[in-house]
């Protein structure tokens, strides 16, 4: 099977789109731009949804739901806000079709315009803000903590499945506190969230940093994010956390009666994570034989695979993967045993190898006679028989030391592909012959920063949390600068 998957050597883009489609990730939509996520996709978003939401509630936030439109008069309140969606947002001009008066088929019936047009939601702040304020009178209302998970449309022309697609699966959190630093303190937490799921759940390391004025979400006073490095050399914004101060707060009106009996606005913090974090997990970890999928979130830990000839022995072979199923499940791992006989073993230790399974356990009547099973691990390809007696808790072993390994050796090529740079010649050295992030000095302004991303093609990715403060000049202006950013390509 990883016959069809183009290498990664070859074309990288390629590579991916056969791993998401031959994995069983996604597949492409009748609607132009949209994609269609299939059962083992949606079994791993579930995965990192089940985890991020038990977070989410661990720290005091609740879930709820909020249209899926918004008049356009609200988009219309917070401008920076509306001046970063207004050429993505999806617009309902109607609410009724008719039959064609002139033949087959169906048109909108011109009778039926909206008063007001209603926007497909890009994001829900002003959908929220405007519901906040009725729900927020007091200091006593404060802080509310509520979280949505839903789908966004953001209208995208070139689109890559999961990366970036018309329509998509998100969570986004947004929070009203009573004083700036209970919300600063909100997006912190959050971002932390974040990055301690990216790094303990899919084993993907990442930088934790503010975004320049440039790169921030419209809207927001500071935007804090988590970047992540792909085997390709290139960044991925994994998530994203946002203070909002109370740009929110005044565009609708949401005020509160402080302790002395005062009218404050509140303030706001919105954050979220999409189902783009499944492709930056194929692209972080897969290989040219497939995908090769983190334990803690592999919507399958372990196959088991019998190898028999005749009734007789898979019966055998049957009782004792019951034996050994059992304990497995006893010990929280998600296990299948996959006794179909329209396949020869060969073909499903390649299946599944595609499928980017942590563990394979093959038992054949040999194996049951000698008391041992072969196994399997993904991340390496290597192979070993293991005793049948304790074989569940080696396996959960295995399966942590695999969880680590897979980080380890994402840490170590994000940290080798972190490299100064002094000069823009170096600089565009580096980018068109190592990639990954290279931190460079920057003069501070937007402009600058501009012209790096028309000359270049990179951005700045962040400027780190507890960044080193160091005197130099920046690379394309020769003005003096105080610290090192994070520069990189970008998906």
């Amino acid at each position: 099977m990883s016959k069809e998957i183009t290498a990664r050597s070859e074309d990288y883009s390629q590579w991916y789109n056969d791993l998401v489609l031959k994995g069983g990730l996604a597949d492409y939509s009748a609607v132009k731009g949209c994609m269609v996520i299939k059962p083992y996709g949606f079994a791993l978003w579930e995965g990192m949804r089940d985890v991020l939401d038990k977070k989410f509630k661990d720290t005091g936030h609740q879930n709820a739901y909020f249209p899926l439109f918004i008049p356009k008069s609200f988009l219309s309140k917070e401008e920076d806000h509306i001046e970063g969606f207004a050429k993505e947002c999806a617009v309902v001009t109607h609410h009724r079709l008719m039959k064609n008066p002139n033949g087959k088929g169906v048109v909108v019936d011109p009778t039926a315009k909206l008063e007001e047009e209603l926007i497909v939601r890009p994001t829900s702040e002003t959908i929220i803000w405007n519901t906040y304020k009725d729900w927020i009178q007091s200091y006593r209302d404060l802080p509310l903590l509520i979280n949505q998970w839903a789908n966004v449309v953001r209208w995208e022309m070139r689109t890559r499945l999961f990366l970036r697609t018309a329509e998509f699966l998100w969570q986004e959190g947004h929070t009203a506190h009573a004083t700036a630093e209970e919300a600063i303190a909100e997006t912190k937490q959050m971002l932390e969230v974040y990055a301690d799921f990216a790094e303990n759940y899919m084993a993907m390391p990442v930088v934790r940093g503010v975004k320049s004025p440039a790169e921030r979400f419209a809207g927001a006073i500071d935007t804090y994010c988590i970047e992540a490095l792909m085997q390709d050399g290139k960044a991925l914004q994994a998530g994203t956390s946002h203070f909002l101060g109370q740009n929110f707060a005044k565009a609708f009106d949401v005020q509160f009666s402080n302790k002395e009996n005062k009218l404050e606005y509140v303030w706001a913090t919105s954050w979220g994570v999409s189902t783009r974090l499944i492709g930056a997990l194929v692209m972080a970890h897969s290989d040219d034989d497939g995908l090769v999928l983190p334990p803690r979130i592999a919507p399958l830990q372990v196959v088991i695979v019998p190898i028999y000839k005749g009734d007789d022995q898979k019966a055998k072979i049957d009782a004792k993967v019951h034996e050994i199923m059992g304990q497995l499940k006893k010990a929280g791992i998600r296990v299948k045993y996959d006794d179909s006989d329209n396949a020869r073993p060969g073909w499903k230790f390649a299946e599944y190898e595609m499928k980017g399974v942590p563990v394979r356990i093959a038992l054949g009547a040999r194996d049951l006679e000698n008391n041992v099973a072969e196994v399997a691990r993904r991340d390496t390809k290597t192979k070993e028989s293991l005793p049948l007696d304790g074989l569940a808790e080696r396996i959960g072993t295995l399966l942590e030391d695999i969880q680590q390994q897979m980080y380890n050796k994402a840490l170590s090529f994000r940290d080798e592909h972190i490299t100064p740079a002094n000069t823009m010649e170096e600089f565009e050295r580096l980018l068109e012959e190592k990639g990954g992030f290279i931190s460079a000095h920057w003069d501070g302004t937007t402009e600058t920063e501009e012209k790096i991303k028309e000359r270049t093609k990179a951005t700045i990715r962040c400027i780190p949390l507890n960044n080193k403060q160091e005197a130099g000049t920046c690379i394309l202006t020769g003005k003096p600068s105080t610290q090192r950013v994070l520069f990189a390509r970008a998906y």
